[in-house]
């Protein structure tokens, strides 16, 4: 192999090493630039991502016993004139777990009834029980609740009024979802993105009429 061919080969290898590191720090770069964006994105609110009882509606009422054995009802009037939160789970969910915490927080400072309704297998909620303190929350075990709200997805919440109509509901991944899921039941919006649509809506009739709209 003359000089020549040898110092070909090597500026070839010098050249593919630098177009590798510069692909590395570019990929870099646009990984840091996607957590900036996510960082900053608003959060959506909970997403309706079900089929089952309309918001407006009277929830379906439920006559069940919780884990403990203590007689309980789903739905209809609540007792002490308060809303109440059915948050659906499950006893081997990560996200649940993660959110327990924050559900127990909202139900203290917002001052809502709670109602965890779960399925699954007995010594999955055994452990689930043992594992976390839901403190005074009732847990419910109860696949026919689940179904007849059709909830598909979980962590799934759906807020009641004190006279058991349903003002909200929605999957709740986040103490945003969670909190956007109540200021929608007590705002008059379902979601969080049922009232960006309705704001829109209004801004584009506003500026249709000649009148500026400032958010």
């Amino acid at each position: 192999m003359n000089a020549m061919a040898i110092e070909f080969l090597i500026a070839s290898n010098i050249l593919l090493w630098l177009a590798l590191i510069g692909g590395a720090v570019v990929l870099l770069g646009v990984t840091r630039q996607v957590g900036i964006l996510h960082e900053r994105s608003a959060p959506l609110g909970a997403m309706i991502t079900d089929h089952g009882p309309d918001i407006g509606d009277s929830a379906p009422t439920f006559d069940v016993f919780d884990y403990y054995g203590k007689a309980l009802r789903i739905g209809g009037p609540e007792a002490r004139g308060r809303e109440t939160l059915l948050m659906f789970t499950a006893p081997t969910c990560p996200i649940c777990d993660k959110l327990l915490p924050i559900i127990k927080s909202v139900a203290r400072d917002e001052k809502v009834s709670v109602l965890l309704i779960s399925d699954g297998q007995p010594e999955d909620h055994a452990r689930f029980l043992k594992n976390h303190d839901v403190g005074d929350i009732p847990y419910i075990v109860s696949p026919e609740v689940g179904m007849r709200f059709q909830v598909g997805k979980i962590p799934y919440g759906v807020v009641l009024d004190q006279h058991g109509k349903i003002r909200a509901k929605g999957l709740t991944n986040t103490r945003e979802h969670l909190e956007s899921l109540l200021e929608g039941a007590r705002s008059g919006h379902h979601s969080l993105q049922d009232y960006m649509s309705k704001q829109g809506i209004n801004a584009l009739n506003a500026n249709g009429s000649g009148i500026h709209v400032e958010h």
